[in-house]
């Protein structure tokens, strides 16, 4: 620990050695994190006692950069490491990409006295906050002035700080503001279908005071802290993370699935035991599969860039948002199908209902929303402007 404390990150990509007993920690917390699903469900939030378990097990250092003591894994890293809890549970699987993302960022791209404060000597603060509908950023001497409201603020009730995105009202140039919770009015809101557990509220602040040195540009790729990774960006930092959840869950249905249909099969009319069960469960096998197959080439491909120094290509910031996409809509797919297939036990209340609508709700991300298609078959099929680049969903020429 001590070397990736003070030991500076290098130009490359870093592949972490903490991978391997990451996962092994998270197996060994796996059934505690089932065991409390449903409390946590109730609640509307994560139990104490998997909150503590996550931050025990690590998980929420994957994407904090090496020189503040975080793993840094790598994209591949990242999405199994999120799969693998959130094939325990959706919910808690949806707040682990979600503070990993916020917290990852903020060390990475805030200033070096901000992220000593808040990273420094191995301590892991955790940032939840909403980096769509931006309020707004006033500027004043030494920072700014924010004000606005934001909604879906995930990790809200496990978090210390947020980040909120705001346009600054005197450059319109878009930024997001790290600052202390306490600064926010919490707004309890939560009633929703899925993801109840995840306690994703809405919150408003009004004219807080936010510091120079804890603001940073919403596009940029240019970390200040932490190594070649960190030059993805935020949007495909959130999408890593993402691609991770909705393989999980899709393969935590399907999972389910085939337990009732072990239990059915033999009974008088059972339906599992037609041929068409059969090979719809085959299907759906075939599209999990190879929807998790072709997000791990997708990033290995984007590692490669990324380890030579190079940018992004347009084409494979548009490969990337298509994994993410593919993924969220097979995962919610092969969730239809295990609901379909497992009849009235899918009606009640358990595992297999409770990941039926964890997923639905996750899908209505926006990252893996239709513009985001759209614009990635435009690109594809050669009708962009050749000078087009990705700013977050959207694909345009520069001005």
């Amino acid at each position: 620990m001590t070397d990736q404390l003070t030991t500076a990150a290098t130009d490359g990509l870093h592949v972490s050695e903490e991978f391997g007993p990451l996962l092994a920690r998270l197996d060994a917390i796996g059934p505690l994190i089932r065991q409390e699903a449903e409390s946590a469900e109730a609640a509307g939030r994560l139990t104490p006692a998997v909150v503590q378990a996550l931050e025990d097990s690590g998980v929420f250092r994957i994407g904090i950069p090496r020189s503040l003591g975080g793993y840094e894994l790598t994209p591949s890293q990242a999405i199994q490491s999120v799969e693998k809890i959130s094939h325990e549970d959706a919910s808690t699987g949806w707040i682990v990409h979600s503070v990993y993302v916020c917290s990852g960022t903020t060390a990475a791209y805030v200033g070096k006295e901000a992220a000593q404060k808040l990273y420094g000597d191995g301590r892991v603060t955790l940032v939840a906050g909403q980096g769509t509908r931006p309020g707004t950023a006033v500027r004043v001497d030494g920072g700014y002035r924010l004000t606005g409201s934001w909604s879906f603020a995930s990790g809200m009730h496990h978090a210390d700080y947020l980040h909120s995105a705001a346009v600054v009202e005197q450059t319109g140039r878009p930024v997001l503001l790290i600052h202390p919770k306490e600064q926010a009015t919490l707004l309890d809101n939560w009633d929703v279908m899925g993801l109840r557990a995840t306690g994703s509220i809405d919150y408003r602040v009004d004219d807080a005071f936010v510091p120079d040195e804890y603001a940073y540009d919403i596009t940029t790729t240019e970390p200040v802290n932490g190594g070649a990774l960190y030059r993805v960006g935020v949007w495909n930092i959130a999408s890593i993370a993402l691609t991770g959840w909705a393989l999980g869950v899709g393969r935590r249905a399907l999972d389910e699935l085939g337990g009732v249909a072990r239990r059915k099969s033999g009974a008088p009319a059972a339906t599992v035991d037609t041929a068409e069960f059969h090979a719809d469960y085959a299907r759906a096998e075939i599209a999990l599969r190879s929807a998790r197959a072709w997000a791990l080439e997708v990033w290995a491909g984007i590692e490669a860039t990324i380890d030579s120094g190079a940018p992004l290509s347009t084409e494979e910031e548009t490969l990337a948002r298509l994994a993410l996409n593919n993924a969220t809509r097979t995962g919610q797919s092969v969730c239809a199908t295990a609901y379909k297939w497992a009849g009235t036990a899918a009606l009640r209340d358990g595992d297999l209902q409770r990941f039926f609508r964890d997923m639905h709700a996750g899908a209505q991300h926006v990252t893996s929303g239709p513009v985001v298609l759209q614009n990635a078959g435009r690109h594809l099929a050669g009708l962009a402007p050749a000078d087009a680049r990705w700013v977050f969903g959207d694909l345009s020429a520069p001005n």
